[in-house]
């Protein structure tokens, strides 16, 4: 399970939007014509590489409908990109949009992503204003910063190569409320904390490299079969010494590796990131995100789990759902045992929102307050799994019984298509149930304990 859905679910919302045919597509794949109902149906999630696929199908169909597609897909991410539509970066008179467009090739860690992301996130946070060197120091705690998320707080593989998560592990730091509330926009607090680390170690083995090698497209011809050692020595004397005319994205502020410390951005290039922004940083995230999803083949919603939400979603018709449910029906807290009051209820997460990074009907259930926040993002323990979907037995049933047919059915949509039940009507056998919560969910709470998330809580 990929995307718990998302694919699916934006592609149905485009082929209705833009009267296309399921057939039609098909054929524009090359594929059966149920593959893609098993999509539209949200039966399975079609793969990251086969969402590339479809989208330059639906391109050659409509591309209004491709790029609308790409925007229900990734959400914040979704900003134009060359592999998806065919589309290069803006081209310039300026700079070389073309060598750009090659620095995350052949790449095996995520040095190369994050720095560049951020370079853009210190290029915008300084309004691009500024042509005064930013050092490595910065770029490193914006790396870090950038890094937290994903690996801290979403437990996402960097990949076997990558030491930024381990470099992540080795600091100190004392994450507070704010970062955790997802207040903290811009990252200040996270990275004020990070740069009160002592950094030395991390400075020296994450920029031994990158930020020699991320420009080395420029210069390909001249580092052409050098050895590794003279690869930095090379590149600092090649950015330096051509930087008005190769422009590279930037040079160095010192002739030799010692006594560099920072990195000064091309003023064309400055121009150029401002000017189109938005698109070079969705064409970065992107690359980015094929990267996260390749090693974390088997985990949900990596998409929404690369950057910091700004955001959580509310919760409120998930909340209307089980008070509609318990004023007909007295409910224990799973955990407690306390009988619910409908006006006190806090919506659980029963596997943790820091996991599947959603808030489906599916996975939440009625608690207190003291005790959601007691459980937090931890992983519940095998005994409250049978109490678990029972009570959304009993939910479903009662729903059924009290509302009506389509708003129960909008309330069962995230049940059948994550609980891969044929229809909702299936949802009230109980048997049936139990058997689609067993197949869907316990696979993923033994994949929450092996990324990291502390399995076998108990309230007390």
């Amino acid at each position: 399970m990929e995307i718990m859905g998302k694919a699916g679910q934006a592609l149905r919302q485009v082929l209705e939007s833009y009267n296309i045919s399921q057939s039609q597509l098909a054929i524009g794949l090359g594929v059966e014509r149920p593959i893609v109902f098993r999509w539209y149906h949200e039966k399975i999630d079609p793969t990251a590489e086969t969402v590339a696929d479809i989208v330059k199908a639906l391109n050659k169909i409509n591309k209004s409908a491709a790029n609308d597609f790409i925007q229900a897909y990734l959400g914040e991410l979704a900003l134009f990109k060359n592999q998806l539509t065919n589309q290069d970066l803006p081209l310039s008179d300026k700079v070389n949009v073309t060598v750009l467009a090659q620095i995350f090739n052949n790449i095996t860690n995520s040095y190369k992503y994050l720095y560049f992301l951020s370079l853009l996130d210190i290029l915008k946070r300084r309004s691009f204003d500024t042509l005064s060197p930013i050092t490595f120091q910065e770029i490193i705690v914006e790396m870090l910063a950038n890094a937290w998320y994903p690996h801290k707080y979403f437990k996402l593989s960097f990949g076997t190569q990558d030491q930024i998560a381990n470099k992540l592990d080795d600091l100190e730091l004392e994450i507070i409320e704010p970062i955790l509330k997802f207040r903290d926009t811009d990252k200040k607090l996270l990275r004020a904390t990070i740069n009160n680390q002592n950094l030395d170690d991390i400075l020296i083995s994450i920029n031994r490299y990158v930020s020699y090698r991320l420009i080395r497209p420029f210069f390909s011809q001249e580092t052409r079969g050098l050895k590794d050692y003279d690869v930095n020595p090379a590149m600092i004397n090649l950015a330096n010494d051509q930087f008005n005319s190769k422009k590279p994205l930037y040079c160095f502020n010192a002739e030799d590796q010692k006594n560099c410390n920072a990195i000064i951005l091309h003023p064309d290039w400055i121009q150029y990131l401002e000017e189109n922004y938005t698109i070079v940083r969705g064409w970065a995230s992107w690359e980015w995100l094929n990267y996260m999803q390749q090693r974390n083949p088997s985990t949900p919603n990596v998409v929404n789990k690369l950057f910091m939400p700004h955001q959580r979603d509310s919760l409120t018709n998930q909340t209307k759902y089980w008070k509609t449910i318990l004023q007909y029906r007295d409910i224990k807290c799973i955990y407690s045992k306390v009988k619910l009051d409908k006006d006190e209820i806090s919506l659980d997460h029963y596997l943790p929102w820091s996991f599947v990074a959603h808030d489906q009907l599916w996975n939440l259930i009625p608690t207190t307050k003291s005790v959601n926040s007691s459980k937090s993002n931890n992983l519940p323990s095998e005994e409250y799994f049978k109490a678990f979907f029972e009570l959304q037995h009993i939910g479903l049933t009662i729903s059924y019984e009290n509302i009506s047919k389509n708003q129960w059915l909008k309330y069962t949509e995230s049940f059948v298509s994550e609980l891969k039940v044929s229809q909702a009507d299936d949802l009230l056998n109980l048997e049936v149930l139990s058997k689609a919560y067993k197949i869907t969910t316990l696979p993923l709470i033994s994949l929450a304990t092996i990324q990291g998330f502390s399995p076998n809580w108990v309230y007390t």
